[in-house]
């Protein structure tokens, strides 16, 4: 599950548009969407907030304009791979159910693998 949060005032639509952009985080760190892989996003921002009790007939709403949401499709598809990486570098070995473990990737074995023209892993 990718739960995307912004602070940008964006309508339902515009939200609806990220959350599809933000599968391609996914696909940058090399997975395919599986069939019953049951990925799903959900997209919500903090802007625009309508009190529980609204005393007035109507409210105005700011909101960001179609032609200028490329950068927030950036944005999310980048904030996905990266808490990708970052959860499974940041990740402690477990032993679960009948003794089965999970390894922790060893980061510096990873290192040795990378590319030398792309950025260091910190």
């Amino acid at each position: 599950m990718i739960v995307l949060a912004t602070d940008a005032p964006l309508s339902s639509r515009n939200l609806e548009r990220v959350a599809e952009r933000a599968i391609l985080g996914l696909a940058r760190t090399g997975s395919f969407l599986s069939n019953g892989s049951g990925d799903f996003v959900i997209a919500f921002s903090t802007r625009n907030l309508i009190p529980f009790e609204p005393k007035p007939l109507t409210h105005t709403v700011e909101e960001v304009h179609n032609d200028a949401m490329s950068p927030l499709f950036l944005a999310a598809v980048e904030a996905v791979e990266e808490a990708v990486y970052n959860s499974l570098l940041q990740a402690t070995g477990v032993t679960g159910y009948r003794g089965h473990t999970g390894e922790v990737i060893p980061v510096d074995r990873l290192r040795a693998l990378r590319r030398p023209d792309l950025a260091p892993l910190r």
